[in-house]
């Protein structure tokens, strides 16, 4: 997932777009100035991510760099890309979840390779394209720490049903949350609402099975299905709209990643339906 203009689209952030940005939202996003420090890491992966190829697993060995891994303390949070030639850097959301405190066995070397996973949406004719076409062992350059808040899930700390929405890319950073255990809280119903466009372009699927053993309910949503899905279909904010049943908004939290048009939408209906705004998480 990238950041593009204001961070309230998730693909790329440009620097004249940087200047537009609001102080509320430079606040829990990426910074308005570009990073003074660069460190300079190997791509240990870089692979399509779906069956298509309009989305790539890059992974980024951080052997070299443990201050920078153990920067990453919250799902959600981002990593600055400055990439050959490219006009602007890319700020791509964290999909893997944040490292554990180190430990002594971990300090000395568990034999595996610490590293920063990210799913690109590959945009011809843009720094994105370019990452994914780059091979493990090639190096760029990314900022020295992360930035960007993440989500603020103690918002939602006492919820007892959390409705996660997600589109396309946007799936990265909720990667990240699931896998950090948020979902394993056996008195929190997790539903996490996933639409792309059909099956070749939906990332993770071989994720899902842990993912429910961790307690999250799957609801994908395909925009422009073959004749063989069975399940949902059209967008996640109408279908979500047609299955809601919220009883109790007090007791509801919701975390929202990806296109502008279904965060919009699905914040209006849940606001319609009682729910505060100040629990309604996104990553920007």
């Amino acid at each position: 997932m990238l950041l593009r203009s204001a961070p309230r689209r998730l693909h790329l952030l440009r620097p004249h777009h940087l200047r537009l940005l609001s102080a509320a939202a430079l606040a829990s996003a990426a910074p308005a100035q570009l990073p003074t420090e660069w460190a300079e890491a190997p791509l240990a992966c870089v692979r399509p991510a779906t069956a298509d190829a309009s989305l790539f697993h890059v992974s980024l060995d951080l052997s070299a760099h443990r201050r920078l891994l153990a920067s990453h303390a919250a799902a959600g949070q981002f990593l600055p890309f400055r990439l050959p030639a490219a006009p602007y850097p890319i700020f791509l959301a964290i999909a893997s979840p944040p490292p554990p405190p180190p430990t002594p066995e971990a300090l000395a070397g568990s034999g595996s390779v610490p590293c920063f996973d990210f799913l690109v949406k590959r945009l011809p004719g843009t720094p994105s394209a370019r990452l994914c076409d780059l091979r493990p062992g090639d190096l760029v350059h990314v900022g020295a720490s992360v930035v960007g808040s993440g989500f603020d899930v103690a918002r939602i700390a006492d919820a007892r049903d959390v409705l996660v929405f997600a589109t396309g890319s946007g799936i990265s950073p909720i990667r990240s949350l699931i896998e950090s255990g948020f979902a394993e809280n056996k008195r929190t119903g997790v539903s996490l609402f996933y639409g792309v466009r059909n099956l070749q372009r939906m990332a993770y699927q071989e994720r899902f099975d842990d993912w429910e053993s961790r307690g999250v309910k799957i609801v994908p949503v395909l925009s422009r299905p073959d004749g063989q899905w069975t399940d949902e279909r059209g967008y996640v904010q109408n279908v979500f709209s047609r299955m809601k049943n919220i009883v109790n908004p007090s007791s509801v939290g919701a975390i929202l990643c990806g296109h502008k048009q279904m965060t919009e939408e699905i914040t209006r209906v849940l606001v319609a339906d009682g729910l505060s705004k100040d629990r309604i998480l996104t990553n920007f």
